[in-house]
């Protein structure tokens, strides 16, 4: 194959939105959408607050079940499968579908404890197995070489960034497919956050990612593709350097250039 064929050739969908809409109540939140988020890529998901890219992010592994009034239409796959329709449980759904908020939530509990948390929910007392996967964890999200001395200690101990690098340990540790991040530096300092995009940038090599900002160097910085999202609306996807620099939508061009937003 040669390199143009490589880079033509069309990138395969780990999850895919087909004609999704979301509700709460009366009021329409996020309207057909049509989205794939291509295996091991990361997927921006920018657009002024409320227009919809958050509640999409949560329709992918069913946070959205959680809250009263939401009703959804449509189709969400997972390597094909219907993850509301189908076969799959939401609770596989969402160790396969892992999921990192804006605001870093670690338990009261230990760094060791956090990170073993889903894993012993799931069943698993073997010591070593949990040692093994819990450092495996932290150094996947950049946090082992830190806190490797002090695993017993409490988590709530941890600096911001910290914080927020042992929520993804966390995630990472129920070994999942696909990791979703709802602004997961927005409330960090410029370096912690330099730290956070770093690791995503090594994480997609594993996983596949979406992530949603607000921040549009953020999402020039760490994406392959970016959707842009308008009043619930998709109004256009697709390499993350054609949206920034030859979107095909006036409302996109406009959005990214900080005409509105």
């Amino acid at each position: 194959m040669t390199s143009e064929t490589a880079q033509t050739a069309p990138l395969r969908a780990k999850m895919e939105a087909r004609r999704l809409e979301i509700s709460y109540g009366p009021k329409v939140a996020v309207k057909e959408i049509d989205l794939a988020l291509p295996e091991h890529q990361v997927t921006a998901l920018i657009g002024p607050s409320g227009c919809g890219k958050s509640t999409f992010l949560r329709a992918l592994n069913r946070m959205n079940d959680l809250i009263p009034g939401a009703t959804f239409r449509g189709e969400v796959l997972l390597d094909g499968e219907d993850v509301v329709g189908g076969r799959l449980d939401v609770v596989e759904l969402r160790r396969r579908v892992g999921m990192v908020f804006q605001k870093s939530n670690p338990f009261p509990k230990s760094i060791y404890e956090n990170v073993a948390y889903g894993l012993k929910v799931a069943g698993q007392n073997d010591k070593a197995l949990l040692l093994e996967r819990v450092e495996r964890s932290l150094q996947g999200a950049a946090l082992w070489e830190e806190v490797k001395d002090r695993l017993h200690e409490s988590a709530m101990g941890l600096s911001g960034g910290q914080q927020q690098r042992l929520c993804i340990a966390r995630a990472l540790a129920v070994e999942p497919e696909v990791l979703l991040m709802d602004e997961p530096a927005s409330a960090l300092d410029p370096i912690a956050t330099a730290k956070i995009e770093d690791l995503i940038h090594e994480l997609k090599a594993r996983y596949t990612i979406a992530i949603v900002t607000h921040n549009m160097q953020q999402a020039a910085r760490v994406s392959d593709r970016t959707a842009f999202f308008y009043m619930g609306e998709l109004i256009e996807t697709g390499p993350t350097e054609q949206i920034f620099t030859n979107p095909r939508e006036t409302r996109t061009e406009d959005y990214v250039t900080g005409k509105f937003g």
